[in-house]
């Protein structure tokens, strides 16, 4: 993991092509680009020179971001995109056509959950749903499949998967991959080099770190990159603004240091909470052994309270951790499970993805260890029915 953490930080510490030498790659806020000559703008259309022409295309900041995405992920090439969403639509939709099937990993993250089961069904694409820990089942539903989704870890339960084994099994039966690697970050994972074709993710996570931007990243090969970029890409609009990719090129230069911090404490809290008789269960892959390829873990798990805790008092008794979606910044954040089986839209659909009424996914910010553990040890004491 030593070796992974400091070739990243030599990834991110330096820009050798910034203007003026500039340490910080500068924001190039403009939507358009003129071109010079009548000659170099019929080249450019005729995909003869690669410079940039309208930001929803190509601009020089965003670029900066997909090369240092590509350059982490051990990949050919990078696509940003103006959400995590945006992202996990493209490298799907680049992928299937009406009359394929998907197999997807079971808990998956919820959007992507309702993505498959809406805008998927409308164009007659099934979805079979699997066990990623289950490598028969995972065998048994592969042949005749068009693409296999996976995360690793899964949302909620956290199952670590072994995703260079998933990966082949894909590859044997000509199935096409993609991942989303949001919680374990290139600096613990990457899945390309496990065999993966396409890696998703939700940048406002981990790569932002400051929870101040929304955006998404594709990583993959020259070849399935250029795809999304000439066959998805331009149409569905879904282009990251210059400086939401400024922001992300300085959450970068911190993300080792930021999450071997959030795996420090998460950890210490997790090993915690399993000796409280408050807490039923925790899902936390770093308290098993960790699955190969899969080098350290972050800031983000699940605990299952005991059914005589009040879930009302225990979030309402919180400090620390706010109550909030998303996760990956430096504020410690927590999610109850019956929130989502009481969303108007799709009340029974959280179910599906792991939630349970006594659930509680946790993500550990960068407060300090001892406060945060004070805070939830007291929310645990407070919230305990007589």
């Amino acid at each position: 993991m030593t070796s992974s953490v400091e070739r990243a930080q030599l990834i991110l510490a330096h820009d050798d092509h910034n203007p003026q030498d500039a340490v910080v790659p500068p924001i190039v806020q403009t939507s358009l680009f003129t071109f010079s000559s009548y000659e170099e703008m019929v080249a450019t259309y005729r995909g003869d020179l690669e410079r940039p022409v309208y930001s929803r295309g190509l601009n020089p900041t965003v670029r900066a971001l997909e090369d240092k995405m590509a350059a982490l992920e051990l990949a050919e090439d990078a696509i940003a995109f103006a959400s995590g969403m945006a992202a996990i639509s493209a490298a799907v939709l680049s992928n299937v056509a009406p009359g394929d099937r998907i197999v997807v990993v079971r808990n998956v993250y919820p959007d992507a959950f309702r993505l498959f089961g809406t805008y998927l069904k409308r164009m007659q694409v099934a979805v079979t749903y699997v066990d990623g820990t289950d490598h028969d089942a995972v065998e048994a539903a592969l042949p005749g499949a068009r693409l296999f989704y996976l995360e690793s870890p899964t949302s909620w339960v956290m199952e670590a998967l072994d995703v260079g084994a998933l990966a082949a099994m894909a590859r044997r039966h000509g199935v096409f991959s993609v991942i989303d690697n949001s919680w374990a970050t290139p600096i613990f994972q990457n899945p390309l080099e496990l065999g993966v074709d396409l890696v998703v993710h939700s940048a406002s996570k981990y790569i932002g770190g400051h929870s101040d931007v929304v955006a998404g990243i594709v990583v993959g090969s020259k070849e399935d990159i250029g795809r999304i970029r000439g066959e998805i890409y331009p149409y569905l609009g879904g282009r990251i603004a210059p400086m939401d990719a400024w922001l992300l090129l300085r959450g970068l230069r911190t993300l080792p240091q930021r999450v071997l911090a959030h795996q420090e404490s998460a950890l210490t809290l997790a090993r915690r909470l399993c000796e409280r008789q408050e807490v039923a269960c925790v899902y936390h892959p770093g308290l098993a052994s960790l699955p190969a390829g899969l080098r350290g873990t972050t800031g983000l798990f699940s605990i299952v309270l005991a059914d005589d805790i009040d879930m009302r008092t225990f979030c309402n008794t919180l400090k620390l951790f706010k109550l909030g979606v998303s996760w990956g910044g430096h504020e410690s954040l927590i999610v109850p499970g019956d929130v989502g089986l009481q969303q108007k839209s799709e009340p029974n659909s959280a179910r599906a993805f792991g939630q349970s009424p006594q659930s509680v996914r946790l993500h550990v910010g960068l407060e300090g260890t001892e406060a945060l553990w004070q805070d939830l040890s007291g929310a645990l004491v407070a919230a305990h029915k007589p």
